[in-house]
């Protein structure tokens, strides 16, 4: 688990039946808690519960439950136990993701012993489902460990989904260069995703940058220069006019207590300030772990913060320049945090059309497994677009309209694991979020749990 993850609360609770011997029950329960415990989960357990005839079990290990704060259950069946005894547990936790963990018995000499624990899941399953239960359902084969790893990923998104209810993005502008992709629906995001977006006026974070002292500007124009690679000497006040408005920036986000930010690009900071951002976000991802995402991308940033959430990653934003046979070559026109970088953060200063020079970052992107997604709101639904792929790095290219000698952009070609023509097909917007390793998982247990279709 990566440091930036925070540990998942996990509740726990197993079932058998009142006749089987209480330690083929409660020995396979402990021991399925030492192992997710072992797995970086906190579990916070209760003793196995029997279907007694006074139902006290039930009681007993219910209240046990309510007095403890967790954001997944795990109703772990151990053995055969009538569907009345486990509902009179979990029914308070409703509206609590789950998962339904069927465990098996052990060979004993030439013959394998059961408890019928898939006769316990197997009455439940429809049940649940029926009224209406968020689980995921997860048993044990026959001769086979239990998937663990399966039981963590569904539980550590229902921590995530819990902590974004609870997240808050920082918006500075609306809707830049008038894109209709970027726009997002304020109630029905809070009703199923969870985030808060407050928008700033753009004059708000030109005022602050115009305060900034002489001192940071000159500590920071120092680091910097000793930091990062530099392609040639940047023109007067390049370096400054990056450094305040970094710390106009940095300085919202602590005050505000942001979890992610996104502003206006084109129309907002290049047009009206003068200059590109480009060197300004590089020193604040070399500062601040949140994750960034230009043009007033609303849902870009949401699923920049499901990706942090459920990685640990940083989550940078990639867009699309061409697709490929086998896949996407895509890059960014402006900057990446350090986190994704191979080598040196490596800068140019450079310039675009019309625009002023700004500290154009160039670095060279890590390579190897990935996965790219995006949030979208499609006719009234959420829905997310995941593909999984390999990152290599790109043949030699440049994008038009940069002052010569063009840049090499910081860019990846990425050979998808399935038919990219699919992809092309289904395609939300020109970002997409960039995770490192196969984590098509645990976002599809994100997604079940928040009821946001998966493409």
């Amino acid at each position: 688990m990566n440091s930036e993850q925070r540990v998942a609360r996990v509740g726990f609770v197993g079932f058998g039946e009142v006749n089987t011997p209480a330690s083929f029950i409660s020995e396979r329960c402990e021991a399925t808690v030492r192992a997710l415990e072992e797995a970086g989960l906190e579990v916070l357990s209760t003793a196995p519960v029997v279907d007694d005839p006074a139902g006290e079990e039930a009681v007993r290990a219910r209240t046990e439950l309510q007095e403890r704060h967790f954001t997944s259950l795990v109703v772990c069946i151990a053995g055969w136990v009538p569907s009345w005894a486990v509902l009179a547990v979990i029914d308070r936790f409703r509206e609590m993701p789950m998962v339904l963990l069927g465990l098996s018995g052990w060979q004993e000499g030439d013959r394998f012993v059961t408890t019928a624990d898939q006769a316990g899941t197997t009455a439940l399953r429809a049940a649940l489902q029926e009224m209406g239960y968020c689980f995921t359902y997860i048993v044990t084969r026959l001769g086979r460990a239990t998937p663990l790893d399966r039981v963590v990923s569904w539980c550590r998104a229902a921590e995530a989904a819990d902590d974004l209810r609870r997240s808050r993005i920082g918006m500075i502008g609306y809707r830049d260069m008038r894109l209709y992709g970027t726009a997002y629906d304020p109630l029905s995001l809070k009703q199923v995703v969870g985030p808060e977006v407050k928008h700033h006026e753009l004059m708000e974070i030109k005022l602050a940058a115009d305060e900034v002292g002489a001192g940071e500007i000159q500590k920071y124009g120092a680091q910097i220069q000793e930091r990062w690679a530099f392609t040639k000497k940047p023109q007067e006040g390049t370096v400054e006019n990056s450094v305040r408005l970094f710390v106009a920036l940095r300085d919202l986000v602590r005050r505000e207590k942001y979890d992610a930010l996104s502003y206006n690009d084109v129309d907002g900071i290049k047009q009206l300030l003068g200059f590109a951002p480009a060197g300004a976000m590089t020193l604040f991802h070399d500062e601040l772990t949140i994750p960034t995402v230009p043009e007033n991308d609303t849902l870009g940033s949401v699923a920049q913060l499901i990706v942090k959430r459920l990685t640990g990653q940083i989550a940078a934003y990639l867009e699309f320049y061409e697709f490929t046979d086998e896949g996407a070559l895509m890059g960014v026109p402006d900057y990446v945090p350090a986190e994704v970088v191979e080598g040196p953060v490596t800068v140019m200063p450079n310039a675009f059309g019309e625009f002023g020079e700004g500290l154009l970052n160039v670095s060279r992107l890590r390579t190897g497994p990935v996965t790219i997604c995006r949030l979208a709101r499609l006719s009234g639904r959420y829905v997310m677009h995941i593909m999984t792929g390999r990152a290599e790095n790109p043949r030699r290219w440049e994008e038009a309209g940069w002052a010569p000698p063009a840049p090499q952009l910081p860019s990846l070609e990425i050979r998808f694991d399935d038919d990219s023509e699919d992809f092309i097909q289904k395609v939300l917007s020109q970002h997409y979020i960039l995770s490192y390793g196969n984590n098509r998982e645990i976002l599809q247990d994100f997604c079940r749990i928040r009821g946001i279709e998966v493409m």
